[in-house]
């Protein structure tokens, strides 16, 4: 005798794998440290956030091989480095797509 699972009993268990998985990764995700935050005139900003969003890749090359070098500044002023760093990524994203490194099929003509 054959049990034949009903398309709709399988999409509530792929949720409820996908919900529990998601709730599982997040839970590992790192916190800011209050401790690390340097607020005042030297905390970095949006434009170094954004600086260093794009020079994340060559960052962390770097930080495999030097202990002293971090991919991210911890000494920020929050939500405006972050949204820098966030832009500054994409910034280097579509550079290095431009550049063809990331791996798109370029039209000949």
């Amino acid at each position: 005798m054959s049990h034949a699972v009903s398309p709709a009993r399988r999409r509530v268990v792929l949720v409820a794998v996908i919900t529990i998985l998601a709730l599982t990764l997040s839970s590992c995700a790192a916190q800011a440290d209050p401790a690390a935050q340097a607020p005042g005139p030297d905390a970095a900003g949006f434009w170094l956030g954004v600086w260093q969003g794009i020079i994340v890749p060559v960052a962390w090359v770097v930080s495999l091989f030097n202990q002293k070098v971090g991919i991210y500044e911890v000494h920020n002023n929050g939500g405006w480095y972050d949204f820098g760093f966030v832009i500054g990524i994409g910034i280097g994203a579509g550079i290095g797509r431009g550049l063809g490194w990331a791996g798109g099929k370029r039209r000949s003509s």
